[in-house]
């Protein structure tokens, strides 16, 4: 599982990369523009998933800052956004690196910022979620490159498995 794991960590990093990539392309209307997404713009949508990405590893690690909203504006510039994201982006790795197949079969336990009653998870579902929230809202974003006039990269799980086999890092 733990594979499986530091896989996703990769393929969350990448996927990031190729986004970022074309947002930087946006100009700051396009990208502060209400789209009528779930977090209204790129910039709330880039902002969202750095902001769950903390609150995640907080949890996971206890380490780290963790905002107490999950429509926190973190980033009030792309610019500033984009080595965040790779910041953010090493964390996981290397906290995906780090696991241990003993790591990944235990539960955790923390409290949704949202609500103040504890939950009991197990770690390795939880993991998985966040890597599924990514794709959720990184999709999104994919969605708001398009809408907007702009061409969107290729995501394709089986993509980053054929670049990776081909030159391993």
């Amino acid at each position: 599982m733990k594979a499986h794991v530091v896989r996703m960590a990769g393929y969350n990093a990448w996927c990031n990369r190729r986004v970022y990539e074309a947002v930087a392309r946006l100009s700051d209307a396009e990208y502060r523009a209400d789209c009528g997404a779930f977090f209204k713009s790129v910039h709330g949508t880039l902002n969202h998933l750095i902001a769950t990405d903390r609150i995640w590893l907080r949890r996971f690690t206890g380490e780290g800052e963790a905002p107490s909203r999950l429509d926190a504006i973190l980033f009030e510039t792309f610019a500033t956004l984009a080595p965040a994201r790779e910041a953010e982006d090493s964390r996981i790795l290397s906290y995906a690196n780090g696991l241990t197949e003993e790591d990944l079969g235990r539960r955790f336990r923390y409290r949704r910022v949202s609500e103040p009653d504890e939950i009991e998870e197990p770690l390795a579902p939880t993991l998985f979620h966040l890597f599924n929230h990514q794709t959720h809202h990184r999709g999104q974003v994919h969605g708001l490159l398009t809408h907007l006039g702009h061409g969107a990269p290729s995501l394709d799980l089986i993509q980053f498995v054929r670049e990776r086999e081909q030159s391993p890092s």
